[in-house]
């Protein structure tokens, strides 16, 4: 490892984010090497006076390719072991250095032979899915693939916890392709992210047929997926549980904490060859709620939940260490809980993330009576088409945020809109994470609406930053939010706070509504995305499916948005339209 006191390069493979960290040592640990790429510390196992500590080692963080073709000077024996075995299929010998990665309770290194296995099988996982997937994967996620395939080998069933922004849908996707051929696999989530998870695996992985289920015959086959409602497996399981499925995902799956509900009872009558549940809410705040999880997916391993109160979640609550570093122990060979600082060096400054929310019946019913007295109404010419075409997609949008905003009845929130449903998930991720959350909106309404439902949902006092208020008053919100112990959440009027103002306290952004311009959206987000902030940013856009504004989501993909920072470029081109191509733009296209 070290040549007389000359510094060398050393390298080590960090297999949960499948790239290699390049540090120095001259008899102790150097600066990192002169070498370009993220530079991050990184816990490593390495010797001091005599024995082995964990120690957090200023390193370089290259992928394989990077790392095969960098110019290292003085390259150490673990570098050397690590190019060559990047070069042959042969077994090749690694030192103690290059494998260098505590385990979870830092009481021992991965061993040389699973470090090179995994560095090997990943490889070849990302040559298999890049035909496969329409995607880009970064190293983290075919890892995570990859760890999600030896996993449900080993035990029958795996939890994959990234943080929220990190990809787990993606990566899911990824491990359901190589399984296609199987049998038939199944997909459960919140009733709103059907449509996006049918979406999603369509646009992803066209080798896979999505099926948007919700009660009716079911017919699957391999090379299947079908996509459920966790309302639907509550009212359909026994349906459901007819067959064997290759998969089952439990999407949110905290929606399943609790095994005396009856959906928690139907999703454990399925039965399957794996079963992977999918959270980014951290599971050492709620252990009982994480044992629930555990005994979905991987019974065999985690079967008595009163075995596991005893051995660790009473003895952590009341302090014990050496509980918490069993459970860490106990918990690594079926749970994956990667956090965005974690794998920062995978990660570009923004991560965007857009989401397609179900309508609900009521939604759908509301969009079709809207529209339709829109066009019994008729919408005239000239200037009069120009107005009536604005008030019909104002309603129409405001119809997918929340019903109510059109009928008037709002005195019951939640449940309603798909869209207000699955933002109240991200915010419930983000508040277990203690992750500031800024949510941007077109309409005061509405962001008077979300005010009122969060403050029913978690009792929270949420601030609203919009037009209406004076200037000292706007001063007052963003120093309160900016404050350490500010408020978790923010609703802005994306008009009154697109521009001119610093919210670095965040790094998760909503964006409740669509808006023409991608610009504009762009400039919200950077209200987080600010000299000043020092983590990954996740920008979600929420967009109601089948409805217009997939419309307007289309032109940002089209990148042939408006340039006009206003509604009024977008409502024009509309307006040019004849009467049949508007109503087929606006018209809700319908699902399945």
């Amino acid at each position: 490892m070290v040549k007389g006191n000359v510094l060398s390069t050393q390298a080590v493979y960090l297999p949960d984010r499948h790239m290699f960290a390049l540090w120095t040592w001259s008899g102790r640990v150097g600066v990192p090497p002169d070498v370009a790429g993220p530079r991050e510390e990184v816990p490593l196992a390495v010797p001091e006076g005599g024995t082995v500590v964990v120690a957090d080692v200023p390193c370089v963080l290259l992928e394989p390719a990077e790392f095969a073709g960098a110019d290292l000077s003085d390259p150490g024996a673990s570098a050397l072991a690590w190019r060559a075995a990047l070069a042959t299929d042969d077994v090749v010998a690694l030192p103690a250095a290059a494998h260098a990665v505590p385990n979870a309770t830092a009481t021992a290194v991965v061993s040389g032979e699973r470090a090179a296995q995994v560095l090997r099988s990943t490889l070849e996982i990302a040559t298999e899915l890049r035909s496969a997937l329409k995607a880009e994967l970064r190293p983290y996620q075919v890892r995570g693939i990859g760890w999600l395939r030896e996993a449900t080998g080993a035990h029958g069933g795996a939890v994959l916890a990234d943080e929220m922004g990190l990809g787990k849908t993606l990566q899911t996707i990824g491990f359901l392709q190589g399984r296609a051929a199987d049998g038939p696999q199944l997909v459960l989530c919140p009733t709103s992210l059907v449509g996006n998870w049918a979406h999603e695996i369509a646009r992803f992985a066209p080798g896979l047929r999505p099926v948007a289920w919700r009660g009716a015959t079911l017919a699957a086959e391999s090379g299947m997926v079908v996509v459920a409602g966790y309302p639907v497996l509550r009212s359909h399981g026994a349906v459901l549980a007819e067959r064997n499925w290759e998969t089952v995902i439990f999407d949110e799956a905290q929606a399943l904490k609790n095994p005396r509900t009856q959906v928690a009872k139907a999703a454990r009558a399925l039965t399957s060859n794996a079963a992977v549940a999918l959270t980014g809410t951290p599971v050492e705040n709620h252990l009982d709620d994480l044992w629930a999880l555990l005994n979905l997916v991987a019974p065999r391993l985690f079967g008595h939940r009163t075995q596991f109160r005893r051995r660790f979640v009473r003895p952590i609550h009341d302090g014990s260490a050496d509980a918490a570093a069993r459970l860490r122990d106990a918990l690594e060979p079926v749970l994956l809980a990667r956090r965005k600082a974690h794998v920062a060096a995978s990660l570009p400054e923004k991560i965007h993330t857009d989401l397609i929310c179900d309508l609900t019946a009521e939604q759908e019913r509301c969009y079709d009576q809207v529209l339709d007295r829109a066009v019994a109404d008729g919408f005239g010419a000239g200037v009069q088409r120009h107005g009536r075409v604005l008030a019909a997609l104002t309603a129409l949008k405001q119809v997918c945020n929340h019903p109510g905003l059109v009928s008037g009845d709002l005195d019951v929130l939640a449940g309603r809109s798909g869209k207000l449903d699955l933002c109240t998930d991200i915010i419930a991720t983000n508040l277990e994470t203690d992750s500031p959350t800024l949510v941007f909106t077109q309409y005061r309404q509405t962001g008077e609406l979300l005010v009122r439902h969060l403050r029913e949902q978690f009792g929270l006092d949420t601030p609203f930053f919009h037009g209406g208020l004076s200037a000292a008053e706007r001063d007052a919100v963003v120093a309160g939010f900016q404050a350490d112990d500010g408020p978790p959440v923010l609703i802005l009027s994306l008009r009154a706070a697109g521009t001119g103002i610093t919210l670095t306290r965040a790094a998760d952004v909503v964006h409740f509504d669509r808006w023409w311009n991608p610009a504009v959206e762009a400039q919200a987000s950077d209200r987080a995305h600010r000299i000043g902030q020092t983590r990954t940013v996740t920008v979600t856009t929420l967009t109601s499916g089948t409805t217009v504004e997939e419309h307007i989501a289309g032109m940002h993909e089209r990148k042939s948005a408006l340039t006009d920072l206003s509604d009024a470029a977008g409502i024009a081109a509309l307006a040019r339209l004849d009467d049949g191509e508007l109503v087929e733009t606006l018209r809700r296209k319908r699902a399945g």
